[in-house]
């Protein structure tokens, strides 16, 4: 099967060897994803905003890949805070997949690679339309 790699252009891909997302035949996994654009955090103290760039993020690299978000069949969510913050970023996975309902885990981290962020996802796809 073919393997394609996509890159968001992050400086870390390079420096510690990864790809935003990975494409093997109609499977996609999206890596970890945070709320950093250009290496800046993005949102800070705001889960839900930072949650909803993120699934942003996460859209733009399965378009990129040749699926969509209706593809996508499971989530993970590292959560910060889980207590104050699962709302938050639950409202905003409900935003972009509330109606596709993909398989679903939350976990609380005692912390993320900046100390701004709140919360980093992964999301793999299954391409069911070619």
């Amino acid at each position: 099967m073919k393997r394609t790699n996509i890159g968001s252009g992050a400086v870390w891909e390079d420096l510690v060897g990864y790809s935003r997302a990975v494409r093997v035949g109609n499977m996609v996994r999206v890596s970890g994803t945070t709320a950093t654009n250009g290496g800046m955090v993005q949102f800070e103290g705001d889960a839900y905003e930072q949650a909803v760039f993120i699934f942003q993020k996460i859209e733009k690299a399965l378009l990129q890949a040749g699926a969509t978000l209706q593809d996508v069949v499971a989530t993970r969510m590292y959560v910060v805070n889980i207590a104050q913050n699962w709302q938050a970023v639950g409202k905003a996975h409900a935003l972009f997949l509330g109606t596709i309902k993909p398989a679903a885990t939350m976990v609380e981290v005692s912390g993320l690679i900046s100390p701004g962020l709140l919360v980093e996802i992964e999301a793999e796809a299954i391409i069911a339309h070619e």
